[in-house]
Protein backbone atom coordinates (compact mmCIF):
# COMPACT_ATOMS: atom_id res chain seq x y z
CA UNK A 1 0.00 0.00 0.00
CA UNK A 2 2.90 2.52 1.08
CA UNK A 3 4.45 1.30 -2.28
CA UNK A 4 1.49 2.25 -4.19
CA UNK A 5 1.22 5.50 -2.48
CA UNK A 6 4.61 6.99 -3.36
CA UNK A 7 4.36 5.41 -6.50
CA UNK A 8 0.46 7.22 -7.36
CA UNK A 9 1.97 10.93 -5.65
CA UNK A 10 5.14 10.73 -6.95
CA UNK A 11 6.54 12.21 -3.42
CA UNK A 12 9.96 13.37 -3.61
CA UNK A 13 10.55 13.11 -0.04
CA UNK A 14 13.91 12.25 1.47
CA UNK A 15 14.47 9.00 2.32
CA UNK A 16 11.18 7.12 0.52
CA UNK A 17 13.37 5.86 -2.66
CA UNK A 18 14.07 2.87 -0.55
CA UNK A 19 10.43 1.60 -0.91
CA UNK A 20 11.96 0.37 -4.70
CA UNK A 21 13.89 -1.86 -2.71
CA UNK A 22 12.52 -5.68 -1.69
CA UNK A 23 14.72 -5.71 1.12
CA UNK A 24 14.16 -2.97 2.96
CA UNK A 25 9.82 -3.22 2.56
CA UNK A 26 10.82 -7.12 4.03
CA UNK A 27 12.71 -5.76 6.60
CA UNK A 28 9.75 -3.25 7.61
CA UNK A 29 7.15 -5.96 7.17
CA UNK A 30 9.25 -8.07 9.81
CA UNK A 31 9.73 -5.36 12.01
CA UNK A 32 5.90 -4.34 12.23
CA UNK A 33 5.00 -7.82 11.75
CA UNK A 34 7.12 -8.09 15.76
CA UNK A 35 5.61 -5.31 16.81
CA UNK A 36 1.83 -6.06 16.13
CA UNK A 37 2.48 -9.31 17.63
CA UNK A 38 3.86 -8.18 20.59
CA UNK A 39 2.16 -5.06 21.41
CA UNK A 40 -1.26 -6.13 20.36
CA UNK A 41 -1.06 -9.78 21.06
CA UNK A 42 -0.72 -8.80 24.36
CA UNK A 43 -4.48 -6.56 24.23
CA UNK A 44 -5.62 -10.22 21.92
CA UNK A 45 -4.76 -12.78 24.92
CA UNK A 46 -6.49 -10.33 27.47
CA UNK A 47 -9.04 -10.05 25.09
CA UNK A 48 -9.52 -14.21 24.90
CA UNK A 49 -9.31 -14.36 28.51
CA UNK A 50 -11.99 -11.96 28.98
CA UNK A 51 -14.15 -14.43 26.39
CA UNK A 52 -13.24 -17.44 28.02
CA UNK A 53 -11.71 -18.54 25.14
CA UNK A 54 -9.88 -21.36 26.91
CA UNK A 55 -7.90 -24.39 26.02
CA UNK A 56 -10.10 -27.55 26.88
CA UNK A 57 -7.58 -30.52 28.27
CA UNK A 58 -8.39 -34.15 27.90
CA UNK A 59 -6.33 -36.22 30.33
CA UNK A 60 -3.85 -38.29 28.02
CA UNK A 61 -2.07 -39.26 31.26
CA UNK A 62 0.79 -36.35 30.21
CA UNK A 63 2.89 -34.76 32.60
CA UNK A 64 1.71 -31.37 33.27
CA UNK A 65 -1.04 -31.41 30.58
CA UNK A 66 -3.80 -30.37 33.14
CA UNK A 67 -2.35 -27.25 34.06
CA UNK A 68 -3.23 -26.17 30.57
CA UNK A 69 -6.34 -26.51 31.19
CA UNK A 70 -8.40 -22.91 30.24
CA UNK A 71 -5.01 -21.15 28.49
CA UNK A 72 -6.57 -18.87 25.94
CA UNK A 73 -6.73 -20.90 22.65
CA UNK A 74 -7.44 -18.60 19.18
CA UNK A 75 -4.06 -17.53 19.05
CA UNK A 76 -3.66 -17.81 15.63
CA UNK A 77 -5.45 -14.41 15.29
CA UNK A 78 -1.93 -12.95 16.61
CA UNK A 79 -0.51 -14.74 13.74
CA UNK A 80 -2.95 -13.55 10.83
CA UNK A 81 -2.56 -10.17 11.96
CA UNK A 82 1.34 -10.00 12.30
CA UNK A 83 0.72 -11.27 8.59
CA UNK A 84 -1.65 -9.56 6.52
CA UNK A 85 -1.18 -6.00 7.95
CA UNK A 86 2.28 -5.67 6.88
CA UNK A 87 1.84 -7.06 4.02
CA UNK A 88 -0.73 -5.06 2.53
CA UNK A 89 1.55 -1.67 4.53
CA UNK A 90 4.68 -2.67 1.88
CA UNK A 91 3.90 -5.37 -0.58
CA UNK A 92 3.16 -4.36 -3.92
CA UNK A 93 -0.77 -5.78 -3.90
CA UNK A 94 -0.46 -5.62 -7.74
CA UNK A 95 1.48 -8.85 -7.69
CA UNK A 96 0.11 -12.35 -8.34
CA UNK A 97 2.12 -14.11 -6.04
CA UNK A 98 0.91 -11.57 -3.21
CA UNK A 99 -2.65 -12.11 -3.82
CA UNK A 100 -2.50 -15.47 -4.15
CA UNK A 101 -0.50 -15.61 -0.30
CA UNK A 102 -3.31 -13.24 1.05
CA UNK A 103 -6.24 -15.21 -0.07
CA UNK A 104 -4.67 -18.69 1.12
CA UNK A 105 -3.92 -17.09 4.20
CA UNK A 106 -7.18 -15.74 5.01
CA UNK A 107 -8.88 -18.87 3.15
CA UNK A 108 -7.20 -21.35 5.64
CA UNK A 109 -7.27 -18.99 8.92
CA UNK A 110 -11.07 -18.96 8.31
CA UNK A 111 -11.76 -22.58 8.05
CA UNK A 112 -9.52 -22.82 11.51
CA UNK A 113 -11.08 -19.92 12.98
CA UNK A 114 -14.53 -21.87 12.65
CA UNK A 115 -12.97 -24.96 13.85
CA UNK A 116 -11.74 -23.16 17.20
CA UNK A 117 -15.35 -21.38 17.21
CA UNK A 118 -17.19 -24.82 17.15
CA UNK A 119 -14.86 -26.26 19.89
CA UNK A 120 -14.79 -23.31 22.44
CA UNK A 121 -18.21 -21.78 21.77
CA UNK A 122 -20.91 -24.81 20.76
CA UNK A 123 -18.73 -26.70 22.87
CA UNK A 124 -18.33 -29.27 20.67
CA UNK A 125 -14.86 -31.14 20.91
CA UNK A 126 -14.60 -32.57 17.46
CA UNK A 127 -15.06 -28.89 15.97
CA UNK A 128 -15.83 -28.53 12.27
CA UNK A 129 -15.96 -31.98 10.50
CA UNK A 130 -13.36 -33.44 8.92
CA UNK A 131 -15.15 -33.23 5.70
CA UNK A 132 -15.64 -29.58 6.13
CA UNK A 133 -12.00 -29.18 6.42
CA UNK A 134 -10.99 -31.38 3.44
CA UNK A 135 -13.45 -29.31 1.22
CA UNK A 136 -11.92 -26.03 2.61
CA UNK A 137 -8.73 -27.14 1.94
CA UNK A 138 -9.09 -29.37 -1.58
CA UNK A 139 -10.56 -25.55 -2.47
CA UNK A 140 -7.90 -23.52 -2.01
CA UNK A 141 -5.54 -25.98 -3.53
CA UNK A 142 -8.05 -26.12 -7.01
CA UNK A 143 -7.47 -21.82 -6.84
CA UNK A 144 -3.86 -22.16 -5.93
CA UNK A 145 -3.10 -24.82 -8.62
CA UNK A 146 -5.27 -23.65 -11.41
CA UNK A 147 -3.62 -19.91 -11.07
CA UNK A 148 -0.60 -20.85 -11.03
CA UNK A 149 -0.74 -22.88 -14.19
CA UNK A 150 -3.12 -20.98 -16.24
CA UNK A 151 -2.25 -17.38 -15.04
CA UNK A 152 -0.49 -15.45 -17.97
CA UNK A 153 1.84 -13.59 -15.55
CA UNK A 154 3.03 -16.54 -14.15
CA UNK A 155 6.01 -18.02 -15.55
CA UNK A 156 9.93 -19.28 -15.38
CA UNK A 157 12.87 -18.97 -17.40
CA UNK A 158 15.16 -21.19 -18.03
CA UNK A 159 18.83 -21.01 -19.57
CA UNK A 160 19.38 -22.39 -23.18
CA UNK A 161 22.32 -22.32 -25.31
CA UNK A 162 22.64 -19.52 -28.28
CA UNK A 163 21.86 -22.04 -30.70
CA UNK A 164 18.14 -23.06 -29.25
CA UNK A 165 17.18 -19.87 -28.15
CA UNK A 166 17.22 -18.55 -31.84
CA UNK A 167 14.59 -20.90 -32.55
CA UNK A 168 12.13 -19.03 -30.52
CA UNK A 169 10.22 -15.40 -31.03
CA UNK A 170 12.67 -12.82 -29.37
CA UNK A 171 9.48 -12.15 -27.30
CA UNK A 172 9.79 -15.26 -25.42
CA UNK A 173 13.94 -14.89 -25.03
CA UNK A 174 15.36 -12.55 -22.19
CA UNK A 175 19.08 -12.18 -22.93
CA UNK A 176 21.02 -11.54 -19.61
CA UNK A 177 25.36 -10.35 -19.28
CA UNK A 178 27.46 -11.02 -16.77
CA UNK A 179 30.04 -8.32 -16.21
CA UNK A 180 32.30 -10.84 -17.91
CA UNK A 181 31.16 -10.49 -20.97
CA UNK A 182 29.29 -13.56 -21.20
CA UNK A 183 25.87 -13.73 -22.16
CA UNK A 184 22.59 -15.73 -20.76
CA UNK A 185 19.93 -16.65 -22.84
CA UNK A 186 16.31 -17.24 -20.96
CA UNK A 187 13.63 -18.95 -22.10
CA UNK A 188 10.10 -17.75 -21.14
CA UNK A 189 8.18 -20.94 -19.73
CA UNK A 190 4.76 -20.97 -18.86
CA UNK A 191 4.61 -25.11 -18.09
CA UNK A 192 3.95 -26.41 -14.76
CA UNK A 193 7.87 -27.20 -14.05
CA UNK A 194 9.23 -27.64 -10.72
CA UNK A 195 12.89 -28.04 -9.55
CA UNK A 196 14.36 -32.31 -8.48
CA UNK A 197 16.36 -31.77 -5.54
CA UNK A 198 20.39 -33.57 -5.70
CA UNK A 199 20.00 -33.91 -9.70
CA UNK A 200 22.22 -32.31 -12.41
CA UNK A 201 19.65 -29.89 -14.95
CA UNK A 202 17.23 -30.42 -12.19
CA UNK A 203 14.27 -28.72 -13.98
CA UNK A 204 11.26 -30.84 -14.00
CA UNK A 205 8.21 -30.50 -16.12
CA UNK A 206 4.70 -32.20 -14.97
CA UNK A 207 4.13 -32.60 -18.65
CA UNK A 208 6.67 -35.35 -19.35
CA UNK A 209 4.67 -37.85 -17.08
CA UNK A 210 1.65 -38.01 -19.10
CA UNK A 211 3.77 -37.79 -21.74
CA UNK A 212 4.48 -41.36 -20.80
CA UNK A 213 0.86 -41.90 -22.29
CA UNK A 214 1.15 -40.27 -25.64
CA UNK A 215 1.65 -36.90 -27.06
CA UNK A 216 -2.33 -36.26 -26.64
CA UNK A 217 -1.94 -37.25 -23.25
CA UNK A 218 0.31 -33.97 -22.14
CA UNK A 219 -3.39 -31.44 -22.27
CA UNK A 220 -4.29 -32.73 -19.47
CA UNK A 221 -1.18 -32.23 -17.53
CA UNK A 222 -3.46 -29.09 -15.94
CA UNK A 223 -5.47 -32.06 -14.28
CA UNK A 224 -2.26 -33.82 -12.57
CA UNK A 225 -0.71 -30.56 -11.35
CA UNK A 226 -4.22 -29.41 -9.56
CA UNK A 227 -4.52 -33.01 -8.10
CA UNK A 228 -0.43 -32.24 -6.71
CA UNK A 229 -1.03 -29.14 -5.24
CA UNK A 230 -4.16 -30.04 -3.63
CA UNK A 231 -2.42 -33.09 -1.67
CA UNK A 232 0.40 -31.01 -0.72
CA UNK A 233 -1.57 -27.84 0.63
CA UNK A 234 -3.29 -30.66 2.59
CA UNK A 235 -0.99 -32.66 3.82
CA UNK A 236 1.21 -30.00 5.21
CA UNK A 237 -1.77 -28.03 6.50
CA UNK A 238 -2.75 -31.52 8.05
CA UNK A 239 1.17 -31.58 9.62
CA UNK A 240 1.54 -28.57 10.80
CA UNK A 241 -2.16 -29.06 12.59
CA UNK A 242 -0.76 -32.63 14.09
CA UNK A 243 2.45 -30.67 14.97
CA UNK A 244 0.96 -28.00 17.44
CA UNK A 245 0.70 -30.58 20.39
CA UNK A 246 3.14 -28.93 22.63
CA UNK A 247 4.59 -25.28 23.91
CA UNK A 248 6.20 -23.50 20.69
CA UNK A 249 6.94 -26.84 18.86
CA UNK A 250 4.29 -25.65 15.58
CA UNK A 251 5.19 -22.31 16.16
CA UNK A 252 9.17 -22.24 16.11
CA UNK A 253 9.47 -25.12 13.36
CA UNK A 254 7.33 -22.96 11.27
CA UNK A 255 9.38 -20.26 11.39
CA UNK A 256 12.72 -22.26 10.80
CA UNK A 257 11.20 -23.28 7.30
CA UNK A 258 9.59 -20.03 6.34
CA UNK A 259 13.18 -18.64 6.72
CA UNK A 260 14.36 -21.46 4.85
CA UNK A 261 11.85 -20.25 1.70
CA UNK A 262 12.58 -16.76 1.99
CA UNK A 263 16.08 -17.58 0.56
CA UNK A 264 15.42 -19.79 -1.80
CA UNK A 265 12.48 -16.95 -2.67
CA UNK A 266 15.27 -14.39 -2.84
CA UNK A 267 17.18 -16.17 -4.91
CA UNK A 268 14.74 -17.56 -7.34
CA UNK A 269 13.41 -13.58 -8.38
CA UNK A 270 16.77 -12.46 -8.57
CA UNK A 271 18.51 -13.06 -11.92
CA UNK A 272 22.12 -12.60 -10.98
CA UNK A 273 21.53 -15.33 -8.08
CA UNK A 274 19.39 -17.33 -9.80
CA UNK A 275 22.01 -17.96 -12.80
CA UNK A 276 25.16 -18.20 -10.60
CA UNK A 277 23.54 -20.73 -8.54
CA UNK A 278 21.88 -22.32 -12.04
CA UNK A 279 18.04 -22.54 -10.35
CA UNK A 280 15.13 -21.61 -12.17
CA UNK A 281 14.55 -17.29 -12.37
CA UNK A 282 11.02 -16.65 -11.56
CA UNK A 283 9.86 -12.88 -12.37
CA UNK A 284 7.86 -11.61 -9.84
CA UNK A 285 8.23 -13.87 -6.98
CA UNK A 286 10.75 -11.69 -5.33
CA UNK A 287 8.05 -9.78 -3.74
CA UNK A 288 7.06 -12.55 -1.75
CA UNK A 289 10.12 -12.16 0.14
CA UNK A 290 8.01 -9.06 1.89
CA UNK A 291 5.17 -11.13 2.40
CA UNK A 292 7.26 -13.78 4.54
CA UNK A 293 9.30 -11.64 6.10
CA UNK A 294 5.68 -10.38 7.51
CA UNK A 295 5.42 -14.29 8.30
CA UNK A 296 8.70 -14.74 10.01
CA UNK A 297 7.81 -11.48 12.19
CA UNK A 298 4.38 -12.96 13.21
CA UNK A 299 5.77 -16.12 14.09
CA UNK A 300 8.53 -15.57 16.05
CA UNK A 301 6.65 -12.95 18.17
CA UNK A 302 4.24 -15.58 18.80
CA UNK A 303 6.72 -17.47 19.89
CA UNK A 304 7.33 -14.66 22.26
CA UNK A 305 3.93 -15.70 24.12
CA UNK A 306 4.12 -19.36 22.84
CA UNK A 307 6.86 -20.38 24.38
CA UNK A 308 6.95 -22.91 27.66
CA UNK A 309 4.90 -22.12 29.67
CA UNK A 310 2.24 -21.26 26.90
CA UNK A 311 0.20 -18.23 27.85
CA UNK A 312 -1.69 -18.41 24.30
CA UNK A 313 -2.01 -21.35 21.66
CA UNK A 314 -2.50 -19.98 18.39
CA UNK A 315 -5.29 -23.04 17.85
CA UNK A 316 -6.44 -24.78 14.73
CA UNK A 317 -7.01 -20.78 13.75
CA UNK A 318 -2.66 -20.77 13.29
CA UNK A 319 -1.74 -24.25 12.90
CA UNK A 320 -4.11 -25.09 9.97
CA UNK A 321 -2.63 -21.81 8.50
CA UNK A 322 0.26 -21.82 9.06
CA UNK A 323 0.71 -25.37 7.02
CA UNK A 324 -0.81 -24.23 4.34
CA UNK A 325 0.67 -21.40 3.65
CA UNK A 326 4.31 -23.18 3.87
CA UNK A 327 2.97 -25.09 1.32
CA UNK A 328 1.81 -23.10 -1.27
CA UNK A 329 4.70 -20.87 -0.62
CA UNK A 330 7.08 -24.20 -1.61
CA UNK A 331 4.72 -24.45 -4.79
CA UNK A 332 5.11 -20.71 -6.08
CA UNK A 333 8.57 -20.56 -5.83
CA UNK A 334 8.96 -24.37 -7.34
CA UNK A 335 10.58 -25.82 -4.82
CA UNK A 336 7.28 -27.96 -3.79
CA UNK A 337 9.25 -31.20 -4.09
CA UNK A 338 11.81 -29.88 -1.68
CA UNK A 339 9.03 -30.16 0.79
CA UNK A 340 10.05 -33.95 2.18
CA UNK A 341 13.22 -32.44 3.54
CA UNK A 342 12.27 -29.11 4.36
CA UNK A 343 8.93 -29.91 6.08
CA UNK A 344 9.96 -32.97 7.72
CA UNK A 345 8.93 -32.19 11.45
CA UNK A 346 5.55 -32.21 9.84
CA UNK A 347 5.62 -35.44 7.68
CA UNK A 348 7.40 -37.14 10.35
CA UNK A 349 4.49 -36.43 12.93
CA UNK A 350 1.84 -37.27 10.38
CA UNK A 351 3.30 -40.38 9.65
CA UNK A 352 3.56 -41.79 12.97
CA UNK A 353 -0.24 -40.72 13.42
CA UNK A 354 -0.95 -42.90 10.44
CA UNK A 355 1.25 -45.59 11.50
CA UNK A 356 -0.12 -45.94 14.84
CA UNK A 357 -3.56 -46.03 13.46
CA UNK A 358 -2.59 -48.34 10.77
CA UNK A 359 -1.11 -50.72 12.75
CA UNK A 360 -3.32 -51.03 15.70
CA UNK A 361 -6.34 -51.73 13.48
CA UNK A 362 -3.97 -54.17 11.43
CA UNK A 363 -3.05 -55.90 15.39
CA UNK A 364 -6.91 -55.78 16.38
CA UNK A 365 -8.34 -57.84 13.58
CA UNK A 366 -5.27 -60.33 13.38
CA UNK A 367 -4.89 -61.01 17.36
CA UNK A 368 -7.91 -59.57 18.46
CA UNK A 369 -6.69 -57.10 20.42
CA UNK A 370 -5.06 -53.63 18.68
CA UNK A 371 -0.90 -52.54 19.77
CA UNK A 372 0.79 -49.66 18.85
CA UNK A 373 4.34 -48.83 17.96
CA UNK A 374 4.44 -45.60 19.60
CA UNK A 375 3.67 -45.44 23.29
CA UNK A 376 1.55 -42.55 22.40
CA UNK A 377 0.93 -40.38 18.75
CA UNK A 378 2.12 -38.04 17.08
CA UNK A 379 5.56 -38.52 17.80
CA UNK A 380 6.04 -35.39 20.38
CA UNK A 381 3.54 -37.43 23.01
CA UNK A 382 6.19 -40.48 22.72
CA UNK A 383 8.77 -38.49 24.00
CA UNK A 384 6.63 -37.35 26.39
CA UNK A 385 5.48 -40.22 27.59
CA UNK A 386 9.29 -41.58 27.73
CA UNK A 387 9.93 -39.01 30.49
CA UNK A 388 11.25 -36.07 28.08
CA UNK A 389 10.11 -32.55 29.54
CA UNK A 390 8.38 -30.40 27.02
CA UNK A 391 11.10 -27.65 26.65
CA UNK A 392 14.07 -30.43 25.88
CA UNK A 393 11.51 -32.47 23.13
CA UNK A 394 10.92 -28.57 21.33
CA UNK A 395 14.78 -27.63 21.43
CA UNK A 396 15.53 -30.43 20.02
CA UNK A 397 12.95 -30.81 17.60
CA UNK A 398 13.98 -26.86 16.41
CA UNK A 399 17.52 -28.55 16.08
CA UNK A 400 16.20 -31.17 13.85
CA UNK A 401 14.11 -28.80 11.76
CA UNK A 402 17.49 -26.41 11.79
CA UNK A 403 19.38 -29.37 10.20
CA UNK A 404 16.49 -29.93 7.57
CA UNK A 405 16.47 -26.27 6.40
CA UNK A 406 20.53 -26.55 5.93
CA UNK A 407 20.28 -29.57 3.80
CA UNK A 408 17.28 -27.63 1.62
CA UNK A 409 19.55 -24.73 1.29
CA UNK A 410 22.87 -27.24 0.23
CA UNK A 411 20.24 -28.94 -2.71
CA UNK A 412 21.16 -25.52 -4.37
CA UNK A 413 24.81 -27.36 -4.95
CA UNK A 414 24.43 -30.33 -4.51
CA UNK A 415 23.42 -32.38 -7.47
Amino acid sequence: MLYHLFKAFDFELPGTGVFNYISFRAGMALIVSLIISLWFGKGIIRMLQRMQVGETVRDLGLEGQLKKQGTPTMGGLIILAGIIIPTLLFARLNNIYILLMLLATVWLGAIGFVDDYIKVFKKDKRGLAGTSKIIGQVGIGLVVGLTVYFHPAIRTKVEVPQVLAEQFDEREVTTFAEESGEVHYLLDRRQPNTTIPFVKGNEFNYSSVLGLFGREARKYTWILYVLVVIFIITAVSNGANITDGIDGLAAGTSAIMVLTLGILTYIGGNIIFSQYLDVMYIPGIGELVVYIGAMLGACIGFLWYNAYPAQVFMGDTGSLALGGIIATLAILVRKELLIPVLCGIFLVENLSVVMQVSYFKYTKRKYGEGRRIFKMSPLHHHYQKLGYHESKIVSRFWIVGVMLAVLTLVTLKLR
